[in-house]
């Protein structure tokens, strides 16, 4: 059931994306950023944990999944450091897999030759 939980989660959010994409004049890069803001608001208010335990990777894969990352980071590094957590938290929780991300895009470049559309 974990498979099918994550599946049709992450299809859905997919497809609320993409009927943003057709039915709005928003950019591509503004859903991204809201979706990155609606998985930390859904955090900040504790509902992104059994949500993420019900549709794991559905869940945790897409940009929501970055937002929640962001917040917990917040929330940890605030109830260490205090206010000064709130502008290192997010950036030290998200750092791995950003660097990843560049990393991985950059070993990719190697491998493929990047067209520009016409």
């Amino acid at each position: 059931m974990d498979y099918v939980n994550a599946f049709w989660v992450g299809g859905l959010i997919c497809l609320l994306v993409q009927i943003l994409m057709e039915k709005t004049k928003l950019m591509p890069g503004r859903i991204m950023v809201l979706l990155v803001v609606t998985g930390a608001v859904i955090s900040a208010f504790g509902l992104y944990a059994p949500f993420q335990e019900y549709a794991g990777a559905g869940a945790s894969v897409p940009l929501l999944g970055f937002g929640n990352v962001l917040m917990k980071g917040v929330k940890e590094a605030v109830n260490e450091q205090g206010l000064l957590g709130v502008f290192t938290g997010g950036l030290k929780a998200g750092a791995a897999g950003t660097s990843a991300a560049l990393i991985f895009g950059y070993l990719a470049s190697f491998f493929f030759k990047p067209k520009m559309r016409q």
